[in-house]
């Protein structure tokens, strides 16, 4: 069983794989977190707590029940009670107390996953799948119930985490900090990394060493923001691809996150994630329950790599839904850098023309389409065709699109709205604002209310016009901006410092009604690029843009980043022009569609206008993605190369799930004069099996060969070139 519960010494085991997860109540009532690492037969591990050892217990040493508190390892610790490292609750009941204490009340143990109400999660696709623990804590004096909430994933080393926090007493309490996890270790000896950045160069890895305090990563902006990713993993110092403990965790939400590391006097390190309790409040009244959003735990014993493919496994089959979920993207056009606001009708036909004859299958009308926007400082909030540049309409542009053989998709910022816009005019109340405070504008347009239901109702009202009145195949959602001066006309002011969750939970409401509505559109996230590249995204479009930087060599790093926790088949890349928009740098045509092909596949150009060397080129590039395409949306991802270690190349691998082929794709990025070939070690084979590359299908290797001697890389002319392999078991 994935769940056990030792009466004897009130223990729970939850095994998920080849990982242990073992907590229990200790004295006094409280759940202690006793240990998270490689698999256990044992499940009853009490002597790993210490309780013999002072301060000893309430039991026989009560007047030091604060010590008690501040060195047990807790899986759930209070504020105010005696533990004063790193808290995950606190509220202030209606005396104007803020201490809490959640103690053992009860437990039950069943088959697969719950829902979580108004939430994304990870859900199990057959109650064989997983198994649930809810563990339910009780306040007595605030009347509050938490019930934890754990699942175990039968065949993936990974375990959720989630709770429930009910006002089960008679009077309001006010929740003022409610995390989704604390994993307390007993070591220090950890590295950190964090995936951090900016627009333009998102999910950058940064690695260091713990030290003796409290190092966190955060966001205040209403979404993740492109400077810092909910993820976090914390590793051995001698961990790298292959080798060593990681434990990765990974924050399923779209809002404010924080995400701490805090290492203690007694050589300890106490792990947190949850909601960012900077400006967040929450009124429980008697009978109400708020859910917080759920963590997922990934333990690897195999390094970085082993922890990577298990999010990459459980995000493929277990969060992302929907039609496309195990097919290949539609090979898509997007007129964003080939036209920016300045097109029409007559150009979009003619992109299209072009790229169905290339292969090409669909066309992506970008951001202009819309109210009288011609530039981005009008229009966000008016969902209605600008007839003056889409002459004809829309659905005579999307026949036109589809005659030639091609989807047919397009643009939509609905969490936003211009001034200059008929909406504002009507509805200047709508935007998230602070009464008699001037509105700070970004992007020139501020942030719509979407706490208020009338709100998303009248702005999924105007999205439904444009999507049946056309055949509509794909959206882009895109956010351009983050939230500033919060607050909502329509909440009391006991309710004010809700209005973050409210408007994640919101955006939630609206994705999940259109992905219901419209199951067969394809749904691609986007955040001015991947400032919301998280699972609460993943679980509503199977695919984010991962950047607005689109050039080949920054997306080595940026990719790089991204793949420690997603998978690559969630990765928005194109193949775009050059000079590159965002750093004017030339890159091989070549080389920039083996970049793209690692993630869903498509172009950011104007086909029309590129070199004729290009375009030809197409139709043969469009034909590799479709080949190898399966084997990079299904199989085992491995980084070989690192950009932020050597800059000079890049290499990584696909490898079957039955190991009977692997795609070898390596970028040369400075050509090293006066240097022998490269040499290159796969990972992942079959050591007793034989490969033969596809190109030369004569010699035979063995696994073994391939990952200890490695293959030869000859070396490129020129900078920035790219070579691929294929190799198939004989």
């Amino acid at each position: 069983m994935p769940i056990t519960f030792n009466e004897a010494a009130k223990s729970f085991k939850l095994t998920a794989k080849d990982t242990t997860y073992v907590m229990q109540v200790a004295p006094g009532g409280y759940l202690a977190h006793t240990y998270f690492g490689k698999a256990l037969p044992d499940d009853d591990l009490t002597y790993l707590l210490r309780l013999t050892e002072p301060p000893f217990t309430p039991e026989t040493n009560d007047r030091d029940r604060s010590s008690y508190m501040d060195c047990l390892p807790l899986e759930y610790p209070c504020f105010g009670v005696g533990d004063y490292r790193e808290h995950v609750f606190s509220i202030v009941d209606e005396n104007g107390a803020t201490a809490a204490d959640l103690r053992y009340n009860s437990h039950k143990i069943y088959d697969g996953k719950p829902v979580l109400e108004g939430l994304p999660a990870t859900f199990a696709n057959d109650p064989s799948e997983a198994q649930t623990l809810e563990v339910t804590l009780e306040d007595k004096v605030a009347g509050l119930e938490a019930t934890l909430i754990y699942t175990a994933f039968t065949n993936l080393d990974v375990i959720t985490r989630s709770l429930i926090v009910k006002n089960a007493g008679t009077a309001n309490v006010q929740l003022t900090r409610v995390y989704s996890a604390c994993v307390d270790f007993d070591n220090d000896e950890m590295d950190m990394i964090t995936l951090n950045g900016s627009w333009a160069r998102e999910r950058h890895p940064d690695r260091c060493r713990l030290r003796r305090g409290k190092q966190s990563v955060d966001s205040l902006k209403g979404e993740p923001g492109h400077q810092y990713n909910p993820f976090t993993a914390l590793c051995s110092h001698n961990a790298d691809e292959d080798s060593g403990e990681a434990y990765g965790f990974n924050f399923v939400y779209s809002g404010n996150f924080v995400s701490e590391a805090e290492t203690t006097q007694f050589g300890r390190t106490r792990f947190v994630m949850g909601i960012n309790p900077v400006d967040f409040g929450w009124l429980l009244e008697p009978g109400e329950s708020f859910t917080a959003p759920e963590v997922v735990m990934v333990y690897s014993d195999s390094g970085l790599g082993k922890m990577s493919r298990t999010f990459h496994d459980l995000y493929r089959n277990n969060l992302i839904r929907g039609e496309y979920r195990d097919k290949r993207r539609p090979i898509l056009i997007n007129n964003w850098e080939a036209t920016y606001f300045d097109f029409s009708t007559e150009k979009l036909v003619q992109i299209a023309e072009q790229a169905s004859k290339l292969g090409i299958e669909m066309l992506v009308m970008d951001d202009g389409w819309f109210g009288h926007r011609d530039s981005d400082n009008s229009s966000l909030g008016d969902w209605f065709v600008y007839e003056k540049k889409l002459e004809g309409g829309l659905k005579a542009l999307v026949d036109k699109v589809n005659s030639f053989g091609m989807k047919f998709g397009i643009w939509f910022e609905p969490e936003m709205i211009s001034p200059d816009s008929e909406l504002y005019r009507a509805h200047p109340d709508w935007a998230i604002q602070i009464k008699g405070r001037p509105l700070t504008m970004s992007r020139e347009q501020y942030v719509l209310d979407y706490s208020r239901k009338d709100v998303r109702d009248y702005i999924y009202g105007m999205m439904r016009k444009i999507l049946d009145s056309a055949n509509i195949e794909y959206i882009k959602w895109d956010m351009n901006r983050q939230i500033t001066e919060p607050a909502s006309n329509a909440l009391p002011k006991e309710r004010q410092r809700e209005i973050w969750h409210r408007y994640v939970l919101g955006v939630y409401d609206l994705m999940n009604r259109l992905t219901t509505d419209y199951p067969y559109i394809l749904l691609e996230n986007c955040s001015g690029g991947g400032a919301r590249y998280d699972p609460g995204m993943l679980y509503f479009s199977p695919q984010i843009w991962c950047s607005d930087d689109t050039d080949a060599i920054e997306r080595l790093k940026i990719q790089h980043g991204t793949s420690l926790c997603y998978p690559c088949s969630s990765m928005g890349a194109h193949v775009s022009d050059c000079p590159n928009h965002t750093v004017g740098r030339q890159t091989p045509f070549a080389t920039r569609g083996h970049v793209a092909m690692v993630g869903t596949f498509g172009y950011e150009l104007d086909v029309t206008r590129i070199p004729q060397e290009d375009r030809d080129a197409i139709p043969a590039q469009i034909e590799e993605f479709r080949k190898y395409n399966p084997l990079v949306r299904t199989g085992d991802h491995y980084r070989i190369g690192n950009m932020f270690e050597d800059n000079t190349w890049d290499a990584w691998e696909f490898v079957a799930k039955d190991k009977s082929e692997a795609l070898l794709e390596f970028v040369q990025v400075l050509r090293r004069p006066n240097m022998h070939s490269r040499r290159i070690r796969l990972k992942g084979l079959d050591p007793d099996a034989y490969y033969y590359d596809e190109s030369a299908p004569d010699k035979k290797y063995s696994g073994a060969a391939l990952m200890h001697a490695g293959v030869i890389i000859p070396e490129q002319w020129g900078d920035f070139r790219s070579v691929i392999m294929h190799f198939i078991r004989a």
